[in-house]
């Protein structure tokens, strides 16, 4: 019989187990899986050691962007960064490829990021994160990647992905109307700033506490590059920024409180790399970008990973949330 045509599969953890034994060369290992997202994620070790085993979807990443996120995070480990690295396999190679129902997947195993997410981080945790995404950024603005990464500008943050995103707003019109003309004044600031001048490199573009971990002698590592594209290094400043403003959003933070917190990491990130204040100032409308972009990516992926919750009241939500950030963020700032 033949295999019915398919979407997005979920390789079985037994099947995966034996799969990995054999090309990392290791014994008595355990394999579960952890997460069915934007990527299949699974645990994966022994006694020895752990690690996390990502299988990407090809409607998400080709095996050339895997490659890049692969040499990103080799260049930034080499340069001492402190994130999760990928691991290579007994023949030398990164990929695995699996012929899944829907066709070839591939995945990369990753070293574990020992510690867990902190939320509510203490000042020393706060200059942590500040000194160590300067260093991250110090290093991915002097590489070039010989493999396809995305490039973040205004025009794919926010003019492609608003319009791309119009016909799920079919009687949200004036949700989108908001969303509209909020993009067309955030795109025309991004024009008129003087953005020459700002650092530019690889950045991660989702730089929330949700990929780094904390252990409980406060080493960092930093992981989950999978959206890593090249633009402004200001973006990941925005998107920390977002954490705080969700804080400040659910009633967990005052606004004094968040931006002190946000002062001791800037602080932080200027003892190891200049952080001018024309690019700090440009958070407020990276920030706007920022949530754009993955609203745009939610609905593309409607299909295979966003369905059980992209809907009217999500966009909804979401919109207002954006109305919010546009309100909050310049509050914020130091």
């Amino acid at each position: 019989m033949d295999i019915f045509p398919t979407q997005y599969s979920t390789l079985a953890s037994g099947a995966l187990n034996l799969r990995l034994q054999e090309a990392f060369g290791l014994k008595d290992t355990h394999c579960r899986l952890l997460i069915r997202n934007v990527s299949d994620a699974y645990v994966f070790g022994n006694e020895a050691a752990q690690y996390l085993f990502k299988i990407y979807r090809d409607a998400h990443r080709k095996p050339d962007e895997i490659r890049g996120e692969v040499q990103l995070l080799n260049a930034l480990a080499a340069g001492g960064a402190r994130v999760a690295q990928p691991v290579a396999d007994r023949a030398g190679h990164y990929l695995q490829a699996f012929q899944a129902a829907e066709g070839i997947r591939y995945g990369v195993l990753f070293t574990w990021a020992p510690g867990e997410v902190v939320m509510a981080m203490d000042k020393t945790q706060l200059e942590t994160v500040g000194r160590e995404m300067a260093r991250i950024h110090q290093i991915s603005e002097r590489i070039e990647l010989d493999h396809h990464r995305s490039a973040y500008t205004p025009d794919t943050t926010i003019a492609e992905p608003l319009q791309r995103i119009e016909p799920a707003f079919k009687g949200l019109e004036s949700a989108y109307a908001y969303l509209h003309q909020a993009g067309d004044e955030v795109y025309q600031q991004l024009s008129d700033m003087n953005t020459e001048a700002f650092s530019k490199g690889y950045c991660h573009y989702d730089f929330l506490p949700k990929n780094f971990h904390f252990t409980a002698a406060g080493a960092i590592t930093f992981f989950d590059f999978d959206f890593a594209g090249k633009g402004l290094l200001a973006n990941d400043i925005a998107t920390f920024f977002n954490h705080f403003f969700l804080e400040v959003t659910a009633g967990r933070l005052t606004i004094p409180e968040a931006q002190e917190a946000l002062a001791i990491f800037i602080a932080a990130y200027r003892r190891v790399k200049p952080l001018s204040d024309a690019e700090i100032q440009a958070i407020p409308a990276l920030g706007f970008a920022f949530w754009t972009f993955y609203l745009g990516f939610q609905y593309d992926s409607y299909d295979d990973w966003s369905n059980f919750f992209f809907g009217p009241r999500f966009l909804r939500e979401r919109t207002a949330l954006i109305r919010k950030w546009m309100e909050t963020a310049p509050a914020l700032l130091p």
